[in-house]
């Protein structure tokens, strides 16, 4: 029996690491009133903070808090968080960051899409050109990035990095995140992968409070996120990207076989042994990258079935857990 929309739990999780000085705005920003929603509860996933951020979040009221030992970094704080929230009977699922980048109150625009059931996971898009606090060189690469997340996820979200996004209780059983940098890349790619629907709505942001921790500067952030997404992109497109690259190098080599035995037929081929060893090598290697290719794809698709088995692990726990709470 499904539940109606006065009985729905919505979870706002909140990842931080020391965010004494931001982190009580953030939470009063958060609607704790929206239309559709019978109950609006705060989790606090606290990534090793030395500061006074758990005081702030207790101070606050908030109802939940998850304290991780060490800094264990912003994609493990976002998994746990996740994994707590369903265990707590979230039927909706927000995550916003603790420097208040997003204005709290368009969560209820967010969520929208998802009492409409017109999508699974829902993406708050930010205005790039209007940030300020961007310079020209990270909003021509935030542009760039999202086109290609765009081309390789088969979506058309506007904004891969925002971290402002709603999730359904389902559709958080089926992310599995494995980066340990950022989960915004890898989550889209992935929900892609396991047939989400995708939504996106417009959203507004406050003025800067704090630099950010992500990156120590635009470049740094360039080469791990261009990382994140090959990485990402291998697991689970294994077999388009290595026969890709194994058709690159074995054209590659054909052509310039061809070079080799264009010069020894005219009897010059003494001369250029080398394009024949070149040649040999690329050929070879590009064999060796479709077979790779061909056991990368049987093992990705053993890792869709794992899964789908912890999926199915995870519902029965939640179910187990929610007979719990009903005894």
């Amino acid at each position: 029996m499904k539940r109606e929309e006065k009985d729905l739990k919505l979870i706002v999780q909140i990842p931080c690491w020391n965010e004494e000085e931001v982190l009580a705005q953030t939470i009063e920003d958060i609607p704790r009133r929206i239309p559709g929603v019978a109950k609006v509860e705060i989790l606090i996933i606290d990534d090793g903070s030395t500061d006074g951020t758990i005081k702030v979040a207790e101070r606050c009221g908030v109802e939940h808090i998850v304290r991780l030992r060490g800094h264990k970094g912003l994609a493990k704080a976002f998994a746990i968080g996740i994994e707590t929230a369903l265990r707590l009977g979230a039927d909706i699922i927000v995550n916003t960051d603790a420097d208040n980048q997003y204005k709290g109150e368009d969560i209820v625009n967010l969520i929208q899409p998802i009492l409409e059931k017109r999508a699974d996971v829902v993406i708050g898009v930010r205005d790039i050109h209007k940030q300020k606090e961007f310079g020209w060189i990270k909003k021509k690469m935030q542009k760039i990035g999202s086109w290609v997340v765009r081309r390789l996820s088969g979506t058309d979200i506007q904004d891969v990095t925002s971290g402002f996004r709603a999730y359904t209780a389902e559709a958080a059983t089926k992310i599995n995140v494995i980066s340990e940098y950022s989960y915004t890349l890898e989550t889209i790619i992935q929900g892609e992968r396991v047939g989400l629907v995708f939504a996106q709505v417009p959203v507004r942001t406050n003025a800067k409070r704090r630099e950010s921790r992500l990156f120590k500067n635009i470049w740094y952030y360039i080469l791990r996120s261009i990382a994140t997404i090959a990485k990402v992109y291998t697991i689970y497109r294994p077999l388009r990207v290595f026969f890709s690259s194994g058709f690159a190098m074995f054209f590659l080599g054909f052509l310039i076989g061809l070079r080799y035995l264009y010069f020894f037929l005219m009897g010059n081929g003494k001369g250029h042994v080398q394009s024949l060893i070149l040649s040999s090598i690329l050929i070879i290697l590009g064999f060796q990258m479709f077979v790779v290719g061909l056991l990368a794809n049987i093992i990705s698709a053993n890792r869709f079935l794992i899964e789908n088995i912890l999926r199915k692990v995870r519902k029965m726990e939640l179910k187990g857990l929610k007979a719990e709470r009903e005894q």
